[in-house]
């Protein structure tokens, strides 16, 4: 059985002021542990002009929530 999965994009320059947006690969790597640290399974990378999440579809309301805190949505 194949596992639903969703992928969201963040706009690197939408990045709130406490992000350095010259470091994208880092930024993704910090939205991944703290995913992590939420319990939600999630591959984040950037690709040049956006961070991408990719996440199983039953995780995105948790990860809706960390993405708030982080003030990325």
């Amino acid at each position: 059985m194949t596992m639903a999965t969703t992928t969201i994009r963040i706009d690197i320059d939408t990045l709130p002021d406490h992000f350095d947006r010259s470091r994208p690969n880092a930024v993704a790597e910090v939205v991944e542990a703290a995913l992590r640290e939420g319990g939600i399974k999630a591959d984040c990378s950037d690709l040049f002009s956006h961070i991408k999440i990719d996440l199983p579809t039953t995780q995105l309301a948790a990860a809706s929530a960390v993405l708030v805190d982080l003030q990325l949505i």
